[in-house]
């Protein structure tokens, strides 16, 4: 296997298998962001005076044409290339020669890698806002459009007062309001530039680290050297932890609809093609969507606790431990985002039912609207609420199905266009316009 630290003792083939791990599966999703993090170290060390005009000349129109095939082609190790920075270094000295050999002045893989990974979760993260943003319009829009559908409310999973359907969709848009913002300070964390840092403890080479960190559109740099190395394992427990949050709020919500779809609640309906049926039971109806992103969304609120399970107990320095991370993590990404785009497309489609509170089963949910109209009428609270308790155990309580709730935040005054503003101070919180303009003239200047 061609290595970059491989000298004249070849590596005994178990101890390779073991070593590389799925390096080979998860690297390819690492080449494009390699790229732009050599583009932007070559672009340094010519201006440092470790590369000459032509030889960064050289190297830049390569790493472009390199770029520009993984963005089309995609990207494959050649067999027994170790990892994606042996193979973009390999690829540059096979057609360029010794200049090739040249593009790993100032660096180790230790920095390179930690660029590579903060250059896709950066990526990584820009998608989910945005799928997160549209899940989020939907729930308003249903929640606008069902603001005057009564549905029961919970407590203890009894039945406890009246709901409606725009208080219990726009509830889950607020929810993901929070979840943005915690993405959007694991962001930060992520939007540090580690580049210039080496192995760990900096280099004698006169690099220029802030060069890099705007040629790459981080907002800032990991200053100390041994803390930019420590970083790792430390950046993706915290973006596991965003993803955690968000996994929660899309978890419970799975949950609602599992019960909600149940003819025993018969709250929501899903046409028959988005629902799946039993092999002996003709009538059945299941929700398995809903199931599988709760099942997911568990398995995502895991996440942290085993990254954490990974790197407890590590000293100071780069560790191979964390190289396992990627299988986790990485994964994880994928199924977060899939679990949005069903839950998008599923709330396409839902149904609410109408007139639901309509059936007297749910007439207790009223003994509240009935001791406040008692209260505003002059009757101390605590009698009024005695009063409710005895008609309803002689069973001679009478309700309006009547609710006048006007405070903010009530199933009357939803605060839709205050709980959108917030989301939108959120999406427009984060740099992505900055970043593509510098990546952009990364690739074209």
């Amino acid at each position: 296997m061609n290595k970059l630290w491989q000298k004249h003792i070849p590596v005994d083939e178990a101890v390779e298998r073991f070593t590389t791990a799925s390096d080979r599966q998860f690297d390819p999703l690492l080449a494009p962001f390699d790229i732009l993090g050599s583009l932007a170290h070559i672009r340094m060390l010519a201006a440092v005076g470790l590369l000459s005009e032509s030889e960064e000349q050289m190297l830049r129109q390569e790493l472009r044409r390199m770029y520009a095939d993984i963005e089309q082609n995609g990207f494959k190790l050649d067999e027994g290339v170790e990892d994606v920075h042996s193979q973009v270094e390999f690829m540059l000295t096979r057609r360029l020669g010794d200049v090739g050999k040249k593009i790993h002045s100032g660096r180790s893989r230790n920095d390179q890698v930690l660029v590579d990974l903060k250059l896709f979760l950066r990526a990584e993260i820009e998608k989910l806002v945005h799928e997160l943003h549209a899940f989020f319009r939907k729930l308003i829009d249903l929640s606008e459009q069902h603001r005057d559908d009564l549905m029961p409310g919970y407590t203890h999973l009894q039945l406890a007062m009246p709901s409606s359907f725009g208080l219990w969709f726009s509830a889950y848009a607020e929810s993901l309001v929070d979840d943005m913002r915690v993405l959007r300070a694991a962001f930060d964390v992520v939007n540090k530039n580690p580049l210039g840092s080496a192995a760990g403890y900096g280099s004698s080479f006169p690099l220029n680290r802030r060069m890099t960190t705007a040629l790459l559109g981080f907002d800032d740099l990991h200053y100390n050297v041994v803390y930019a190395q420590m970083s790792r394992g430390k950046t993706e427990k915290i973006v596991a932890q965003a993803l955690s949050c968000i996994a929660s709020t899309l978890g419970r919500l799975a949950m609602d609809v599992c019960l909600y779809m149940n003819p025993h609640f018969n709250f929501v309906h899903l046409p028959d093609a988005f629902t799946t049926g039993s092999s002996i039971m003709p009538h059945k109806k299941n929700p398995d969507v809903f199931e599988l992103v709760r099942a997911r969304c568990n398995q995502l609120q895991a996440l942290p606790y085993e990254i954490t399970l990974m790197t407890t107990n590590l000293p100071s320095g780069y560790h191979r431990d964390v190289q396992l991370i990627k299988e986790h993590l990485f994964p994880a990404l994928q199924s977060l985002r899939d679990c949005v785009q069903m839950l998008d497309l599923m709330f396409t489609h839902i149904e609410v039912r109408k007139n639901i509170l309509d059936d007297p089963r749910y007439r207790y949910l009223f003994s509240v609207e009935e001791v406040n109209r008692r209260v505003l009428q002059g009757i101390p609270f605590r009698d009024a609420y005695r009063q409710v308790a005895e008609e309803i155990e002689a069973g001679t309580f009478q309700y309006s199905g009547q609710l006048h709730h006007t405070h903010e935040g009530s199933i009357g005054n939803l605060c839709l266009d205050e709980i959108q503003r917030m989301m939108q101070e959120q999406i427009q919180s984060f740099p992505f316009h900055k970043i593509h303009q510098a990546l952009d003239r990364l690739l074209t200047d």
